[in-house]
């Protein structure tokens, strides 16, 4: 059960990561059709990781320090690195400081923390 677990929070972090960076992107662009799309996809990607929630720990309960600082730590490294290999691709206006804030409120929302 405990591999299950484990997947099941990867595919959590993953999913939640995406949708920060689609946030932070969304805050970046000046066009407003592909700031609807950035948008569209953090949606998207925030009720997925919604559903992997429910199945980790039931909502009401929270969950294990030890799994939250390690949650916490996955998703702020891999929205950095994302952002990172954006910002090399030549993307603008990305404010990395945008993060730690936005990771501490979705996993608030998500009911993590």
């Amino acid at each position: 059960m405990v591999h299950n677990r484990n997947k099941l929070i990867d595919l959590f972090v993953g999913n939640i990561s995406n949708s920060i960076v689609h946030k932070i992107l969304e805050k970046a662009i000046d066009t407003e059709e592909i700031g609807r799309r950035y948008d569209k996809e953090a949606i998207t990607s925030r009720e997925i990781a919604r559903k992997y929630r429910g199945k980790i720990n039931p909502i009401g309960t929270r969950l294990p320090e030890k799994d939250i600082e390690y949650i916490r730590n996955k998703i702020v490294n891999k929205v950095r690195a994302e952002l990172g290999l954006r910002i090399s691709k030549g993307y603008r206006n990305i404010d990395l400081d945008l993060i730690e804030g936005l990771v501490d409120d979705t996993l608030k929302n998500m009911k993590v923390i």
